[in-house]
Order: C-alpha cells, then sequence, then structure tokens
C-alpha cells in the first residue's frame, strides 16, 4: 500500500484480469450471454464482406469474385431503393416524434392518478397488447378496419363523418398512420415502464415542498417529475436516433400479408422488406448485403451524432 501526498493511503488498482479472476463467480453468470452474443452478433458480421462481392449459392463464405463498390452503385440507382427509404424515413420519424413521446406522457399522467386499483388495473391492461404478435394485431387491425362491417367504418358511418366506408387496407395514403396506431397501442404500456420506475424513484419530500410554495399540479408535473426523468428520456432518445432506420420489419410484413398487398407497397415497403424480398425472393444476397450494410452505416453515424449534440449539450450521453 503506498501513501499519497498528506500521508493518505491509497489502494493499488487491480489488473482487468485479476479483478475477473476474483469474480469468477460473477463472470461465469456473465459468460453464456458473451458467447451468444459472439456467435449471433459479430460471428455473423464477416458476412458483410458479400457486399463487396458477386456471392453466388456455393461459394465459400468470403471467396466470391470482388467486385468493390458496385453492389452499392447499382443500389443507388435503383429506384425503388429511394422509394424504400422515403418510406422508412417518414414511418421511423413519426414513431420517433410521436411514438416516442406517448409513453412518456402515459407514464406521468400514470403517476398523477391517485386511486390505486384504478391505477393498477389501467397499468396492467397497458401492458398486454406487448404480449400479443404482430400477426394477431394485424389481424385485429383487419377486423377492425374492415370495409364490411369494421368498427372503425361502422363508427365513423354512425357519427355521420363519412358516407361510405373507408378502405385503410385499400389505399396506400392510410398505410403510415395505421403504423403508426399500431405500434404506439401495442408498446405504449411497454415503453413506459422504464419511464414508471425513474418517477418511482423520485424523492416524494421535493412534492412535499413544492405545495408548501403553492406548486399547481401542473407545474409539479413539468418542474419535478419530467426533470427528474430528463437523463432516462434523453438516453432513450438517443438509442431511438440510432435506430431510425428499423421500420419493424415484423409489423411491415404482417400489416402488408407479407407484402401480398400491391395497393399498400408504394407506402409500405421500407429497407427491411427491401433487402428481404432481393436477398430471400429474387436471389441478389450480395445486393441485399450492400442495402443492410448502408441502413446499418447510417444508423450507427447517427447514433454517434445523437450522442455527440447530448454531450455538447450538456446532456447525460451514452459514452
Amino acid at each position: 500500500m503506498k501513501k499519497a501526498e498528506g500521508g493518505v493511503a491509497s489502494i493499488p488498482k487491480k489488473g482487468v484480469f485479476k479483478r475477473a479472476l476474483e469474480q469468477w463467480d460473477l463472470q461465469t453468470l456473465v459468460l453464456p450471454g458473451i458467447i451468444l452474443l459472439i456467435i449471433f452478433s459479430y460471428l455473423p458480421m464477416y458476412g458483410l464482406v458479400m457486399a463487396f462481392q458477386e456471392y453466388r449459392i456455393g461459394d465459400f463464405p468470403g471467396m466470391s469474385t470482388w467486385v468493390g463498390f458496385k453492389q452499392f452503385e447499382s443500389l443507388f440507382t435503383d429506384p425503388n431503393f429511394f422509394l424504400t427509404l422515403r418510406n422508412t424515413l417518414v414511418i421511423s420519424l413519426l414513431k420517433l416524434t410521436i411514438g416516442f413521446v406517448c409513453p412518456i406522457v402515459f407514464a406521468v399522467f400514470l403517476n398523477e392518478m391517485r386511486n390505486g386499483p384504478i391505477k393498477r388495473t389501467v397499468q396492467t391492461i397497458s401492458y398486454l397488447p406487448h404480449f400479443i404478435s404482430w400477426t394477431v394485431c394485424a389481424l385485429l387491425m383487419f377486423d377492425f378496419l374492415s370495409i364490411d362491417g369494421g368498427a372503425v367504418n361502422e363508427f365513423l358511418m354512425w357519427a355521420h363523418i363519412v358516407d361510405e366506408p373507408i378502405g385503410f387496407f385499400q389505399d396506400g395514403k392510410y398505410f403510415w398512420g395505421i403504423a403508426l396506431f399500431t405500434d404506439i397501442w401495442k408498446e405504449l404500456g411497454w415503453n413506459s415502464i422504464i419511464y414508471i420506475s425513474a418517477i418511482a424513484g423520485v424523492d416524494a419530500e421535493m412534492y412535499e415542498a413544492a405545495d408548501i410554495d403553492g406548486a399547481t399540479r401542473s407545474q409539479k408535473m413539468w418542474h419535478i417529475t419530467v426533470k427528474a426523468i430528463k437523463p432516462t428520456i434523453v438516453l432513450l432518445f438517443i438509442m431511438s436516433v440510432g435506430g431510425v432506420l428499423n421500420a419493424n420489419f415484423d409489423q411491415i410484413m404482417m400489416l402488408t400479408k407479407n407484402m401480398g398487398n400491391a395497393m399498400l407497397t408504394e407506402y409500405a415497403d421500407v429497407i427491411d422488406t427491401f433487402v428481404y424480398r432481393m436477398g430471400m425472393q429474387m436471389g441478389r444476397f450480395s445486393f441485399a448485403t450492400a442495402a443492410g450494410l448502408f441502413k446499418a452505416v447510417i444508423n450507427f453515424g447517427l447514433l454517434l451524432g445523437a450522442n455527440w449534440i447530448a454531450g455538447k449539450a450538456g446532456e447525460t450521453a451514452l459514452f
């Protein structure tokens, strides 16, 4: 043990491997997760070399003919790619703005409910849609939005809002709204859990002090509750920005019947479905890999940019 300046003893730092050996029991618990991460997340990255090759079935991975940036040139000259990029950005930005804010608002207002049993009931009900698969969710939407006796069309006609049923799944212009609504409905309660947990950690004395100072309910919500969960909001927003080109493949595929509804293709085709169609259905594996790599690089760049801006603004950043 060495003595630092002023005569205070300082404990020498242990090396990473020495600390890992001392915590072998904890490291053993983490090991299976690390192995799975390596197998399913890192090893498959080797396949990215296909984006710079002309891969054909039967070629040994990484041994195909190298073509440089030919696949990317084909990608950026493909008119369908920019259509899918537009759809991806619109759907993702709707979810990033409206869809991101809804769980925050829900958590804050749920915190303001004073009736315990009703509060717990609402909270439990809000979780349930998360556990419904997108297949079931899509079937429910087909039923509710159906032209023939769908609940939504029946209500709109009963209220004299429309004169005839609306073909929600027969006209692509409604798809972006459907995608946003179904995502909010399905994930609202689940996404609010982390905010509810953060609010639970707020010191109750802060609310009591605000009551003494004469603060209104809305002032307490804004200056205490929202401010307390602000670091959590910033961190989750950064992570959401990093996935802005992910438009939820499962959701799109189910709502379009595996892209079989041609009336929705113009508004529903996103990068993920484009990659699936090019790679799995048309066998253009290198081309699909190039599209997927493009998406990953843009997402990573946006993540770094959002994290840098948050750090410069004095907010909590990921790294």
